[in-house]
């Protein structure tokens, strides 16, 4: 499927971009922590939502029960 190239990608360009700011010897370490949040922050909402494509590809919705989502995620 295209979308799960898509958030594979993206996963892979997050995790290069972190490797670029924890090798980059001119930053300070509170500096890295404050550029690396949010890529972080990043990497989680797509890991989720790569793992809520899965399961709804291996357990499509029926019309009458839904998608069932809410039993799949512990949050």
């Amino acid at each position: 499927m295209d979308i799960m190239k898509h958030l594979d990608n993206a996963l892979k360009e997050i995790d290069d971009e972190v490797q670029s700011i924890l090798i980059n010897m001119k930053l300070s370490l509170s500096d890295k922590d404050d550029l690396m949040l949010p890529l972080v922050q990043q990497k989680r909402i797509i890991n989720q939502t790569k793992e809520d494509i899965t399961y709804l590809i291996q357990n499509p919705p029926t019309k009458t029960g839904g998608c069932g989502m809410s039993k799949y995620r512990d949050d």
